[in-house]
């Protein structure tokens, strides 16, 4: 039984097969005034202008001034109903949207193809992931949280109807329209991601769209340029391609867009579209499915429709076939006159004419254009790039990203130590965040060739490779596909290395795969945007989840719904700072003060990084190597860390040796240094030198006994200019020390008095000390140890002793123009006099490294010892050595590590938990780590270059005041 559309009150509900009663979806809340309202507007309206509400016609916010007048004319004498945008930017789009509304007597309705925000459209503004990035997720929240985020970009603009969502089952590779705007091919996901994102859309008082109708997603033809055939027979497209439009229009859809297709179950006659199908439009979509809201053509100009040679002709029969809004006429003027002559001769009822104009006013009130006001300017661009878009984006994309095979569960990389990892771009786009992001977690080389062998040849000296797919991400039309050459150069590194493959396109580029057999894990991003390029490189470190699923099946591959489920293994990840609980705005005083430090010439540069709940939220270099240098400051350069070396070397492998109980705390130094026997420490313990509460002097300054007493230069006595067997020791360029040197430092050290009296004075001399024992112990040196027991695992290459073997020059930081020991530039080689003259290598000082490797190490410490799926120390092995075993004494150390001040003046701000811990550096250096607040706060500097002198980063408690300032941006 066909229903009945009555006009009264009848026409705002419509009664189901099964009597029952669904409410109009385009019914306001006061539906009364509503009414009244569409009553009084239509009963004013000449015929003319009813048949003009029929109409949206397209408008670009870029095109010139005659094209403008055009759509003026339209709005004047066709009264036309409403306006599709595209192109342009958004504020030319709201100027001109304005321009338009004043010249039309009842408000235009406003629409946008926006399926994944205003970016494809207005070129300024922010995107969300497409439709097949967002079938990947599981969690629909996020999905309704990105509908609702869209529509409010919509609404802040001035558009009343998103043509959102694509419901289209996409069961075609080939498709060449569908493709990344559906998402996806199993029916109830499209149905449960749709429904989300029509109630996000909604709830944010814009009308959703859902398209294309009876179903867009099995073709392989492209719908602008011919009419392509849907060739299912009826009883398939109700159950697949229809399944989603009845559960939409059950929770309230607000609009169709009936679609440009042949489909010859329900369209019997030959080359004629769905949008023109009575049977189509009205007996399924409004009669069977019980659909109320407003129906859209597509666009009236697409190509391949047979049986209508007049202009207007098309117009005439998509309203006849039951569409209430004709989309981009190929010429309005004609199509109004052709359905006016019709209205006059009574082939068009008043009924019919009615029944349509006045679901297109219920829809304007709805959207509140009852009291049309026009659209705001100020802060326009500001409210479409919301911080809060950029939060959901990130959720997006890290829900989204599959790892669709993972042999030997490869990824999440672990054992850093035994890898050697090249990267391999593919694609036509930039890989370059990607690449980028990569290099934090480890050392990851870039490897280009102009031809295969050499390729090949180039990777032999690695055996791990990270294929990256980059194609555009301008839009989800673009090519896809790997190239033949692609196809050919993957299978060949695949035959000899240990392979992951990152495709950051659509998963289909998957199926062009002749096998997969030899890559070991294979990763599908979906899109090459930075984010997800970012984001995808710490999911293959583990820093963050894999939670994707594949929301289509890819040839005999992998089916829809596929996708492994990987835990995070607590390495390092990097985020917005809002999603750890801290304001952006809040931490911007942070650059200010770092640069007014730069700026008064506290020192050349800065690294500084802030990492809270093991997320790095904010990383950024100032200023530059040197003052009159051009080199400015980067992520990747380091820096001589100084005293930072005692926790970030000595203290670590000493809380292992503690922990395998080949010492305690209480180990005296005669029992690990039999040389102390007899000697005035012969029983300073571990725990009291290392909270510096032995008594020792602070430091000796070892190198001013080897300088000629006249000259105050170098002696020929302990250096030469070249090295020889007996002066082996490299202090700096041209300057070698005698070698037996090292035990005339060891024994100074031994001999040398105590302090009167027993109090906290801070000394170098423990790490001499334990130096020794740690290398007599393992019978390696010092840099060797940490490498292998620490740095290389925990993916910290940039740290590391004596930098100026393997590091350019370029990336060293120099520390001082040196005029009273070696009298030249100390770049590369460590500041410290001491250490030099122990080849570099001190347990006291001797490291160089950048802000992301120390903040490795911290948070290590933070997370108890554990670090990207390794222990490395126990939790109370850590709690240990965190300990302020004197602070009764008026001792705020803990052992190894610097502690909070107990009164006014100290290390922190004074704002910071006591059980934080941290260290700072003679070069200007500060790392500190809060595991109640769970933040690491690096800050590196060479404010000793070109001079020493003053420390007025100490002065002015530049890195103090920072820390306080992180602290205040903490808003949870």
């Amino acid at each position: 039984m066909r229903h009945i559309f009555f006009i009264g009150i009848s026409f705002f509900t419509i009664f189901s097969v099964f009597g029952q009663v669904t409410k109009n979806p385009l019914l306001a809340d006061d539906e009364k005034a509503q009414k009244k309202w569409v009553d009084s507007i239509y009963e004013s309206m000449t015929l003319a202008e009813k048949v003009g509400q029929l109409y949206m016609v397209q408008v670009m916010s870029d095109q010139d001034a005659d094209s403008k007048n055009k759509i003026v004319q339209l709005i004047k004498d066709y009264h036309i109903g409403g306006l599709i945008y595209s192109n342009g930017g958004p504020v030319r789009q709201a100027r001109l949207n304005n321009e338009l509304q004043s010249f039309s007597k009842t408000p235009l309705l406003i629409g946008m193809d926006a399926e994944w925000g205003l970016s494809m459209r207005l070129d300024s503004t922010y995107a969300f992931p497409w439709n097949m990035t967002l079938g990947a997720i599981k969690d629909n929240d996020l999905i309704e949280e990105t509908g609702k985020k869209i529509g409010e970009h919509c609404k802040r603009l001035g558009v009343h109807f998103n043509f959102a969502p694509v419901v289209d089952i996409n069961t075609n590779p080939k498709n060449p329209i569908i493709g990344n705007r559906s998402f996806g091919e199993d029916r109830d996901n499209v149905t449960e991601k749709a429904l989300a994102f029509m109630k996000g859309i909604q709830e944010a008082g814009v009308l959703a769209n859902a398209k294309h109708f009876p179903g867009h997603g099995d073709t392989d033809q492209d719908s602008h340029e011919t009419l392509p055939t849907i060739n299912f027979n009826a009883k398939r497209i109700d159950s697949i391609e229809l399944y989603p439009y009845r559960k939409l229009i059950k929770k309230g859809l607000s609009s169709v867009m009936v679609a440009h297709l042949n489909v010859p179950s329900l369209e019997p006659r030959s080359g004629y579209p769905s949008s023109l199908s009575k049977h189509i439009v009205t007996d399924i979509l409004k009669d069977s499915l019980g659909f109320q809201g407003l129906i859209f053509t597509d666009a009236l100009t697409m190509k391949g429709a047979s049986d209508f040679s007049e202009t207007g002709d098309i117009d005439l029969a998509a309203f006849n076939a039951g569409n209430d809004v004709m989309l981009m006429s190929e010429d309005v003027g004609i199509g109004v006159s052709k359905i006016i002559d019709a209205c006059n001769k009574g082939d068009i009822t008043e009924e019919r004419l009615a029944h349509s104009v006045k679901k297109i006013l219920l829809a304007k009130y709805k959207v509140g254009l009852h009291n049309y006001e026009p659209i705001g300017l100020y802060g326009l661009t500001k409210d479409l790039n919301r911080l809060e878009d950029d939060i959901l984006y990130e959720e997006l994309i890290e829900d989204a990203i599959t790892v669709a095979k993972n042999d030997r569960h490869l990824i999440p990389l672990r054992q850093l130590e035994t890898k050697t990892i090249a990267y391999v771009s593919m694609g036509d786009d930039s890989g370059l965040a990607f690449f980028n992001e990569l290099k934090k977690y480890t050392k990851v080389h870039h490897i280009t060739a102009n031809n295969l062998d050499e390729l090949i040849k180039k990777l032999q000296v690695y055996n791990t490779v990270i294929v990256g797919l980059h194609r555009s991400n301008d839009s989800p039309w673009k090519d896809y596909q790997f190239t033949n050459k692609e196809l050919v150069w993957l299978h060949e590194i695949a035959r000899t290395h240990t392979v992951i493959l990152d495709a950051f396109v659509k998963p289909y580029a998957l199926s062009e795969l002749k096998s997969i057999e030899n890559i070991e894990s294979i990763v599908v991003s979906y899109q090459n945007s930075d984010i997800a390029q970012r984001k995808s490189a710490q999911l293959i470190f583990g820093a963050i989840a894999a939670k994707g699923h594949l929301p289509v099946s890819v040839g005999d591959f992998f089916k829809a719904g596929d996708g492994h489920h990987l835990n995070a293994i607590k390495r390092l990840g990097y985020t917005i700072p809002e999603r750890v609980g801290m304001n952006s705005q809040k931490l911007k005083r942070v650059d200010s003060l770092a640069l007014h430090a730069v700026k008064h010439k506290m020192t050349p540069g800065i690294q500084l990084l802030v990492a809270r709940k093991g997320q790095v939220i904010y990383n950024k270099s100032f200023g530059k190597h040197t003052y009159k240098g051009k080199n400015e400051v980067e992520f990747d350069d380091i820096y001589d860390v100084a005293s930072l070396t005692k926790i970030l070397a000595t203290l670590p492998l000493m809380m292992e040796l503690e922990e395998q109980g080949i010492v305690s705390l209480n180990s005296k130094l005669s029992k690990i240094l039999p040389e102390y026997k007899g000697s005035n420490k012969e029983n300073i313990t571990i725990k009291s030198m290392l909270s510096h509460y032995a008594r020792l002097r602070p430091w000796e300054p070892f190198y001013y006994h080897t300088l000629d007493t006249v000259t105050k230069r170098p002696s020929k006595k302990y250096y030469r200019g070249k090295r020889t067997g007996k002066f082996n020791i490299e202090v700096t360029r041209n300057l070698f020390l005698r070698s037996d040197y090292k035990d005339s430092i060891n024994g100074i050290i031994k001999d040398s008095e105590l302090l009167t009296r027993l109090r906290y004075r801070y000394s170098d001399f423990p790490y001499y000390i334990l130096k020794k024992f740690i290398e007599t112990h393992y019978d390696k040196t010092l840099d060797e140890l940490v490498q292998d027991h620490f740095y290389q695992s925990l993916g910290a290459n940039n740290t590391l002793y004596n930098p100026y073997h393997k590091i350019s020059s370029k990336k060293i930081v120099p520390t001082e123009e040196d005029d009273y020991y070696r009298y030249q530039k100390v770049h590369g080689y460590v500041h410290d006099m001491g250490a030099a003259m122990q080849d570099g290598i001190g347990g006291h000082a001797g490291i160089f490294s950048n802000a992301n490797d120390v903040a490795k190490i911290l948070q290590m410490y933070l997370q108890k010892g554990f670090y990207g799926g390794k222990r490395y120390l126990k939790s109370e092995t850590i709690d240990k050595f965190n300990t302020c075993y004197y602070c009764s004494k008026g001792n705020r150390r803990g052992v190894g590590f610097d502690k909070p001040q107990l009164g006014e003046e100290g290390p922190t701000c004074g704002c910071i938990s006591m059980t934080s811990f941290g260290h700072s550096g003679f070069t200007g250096t500060y790392a500190w780590a809060d595991p109640e607040e769970e933040i690491v706060y690096i800050f590196l500097a060479n404010r000793t270059y070109p001079k020493a002198g003053k420390n007025l980063l100490l002065k002015e408690n530049i890195r103090t005041e920072i820390q306080r300032l992180i602290y205040e941006a903490i808003e949870d």
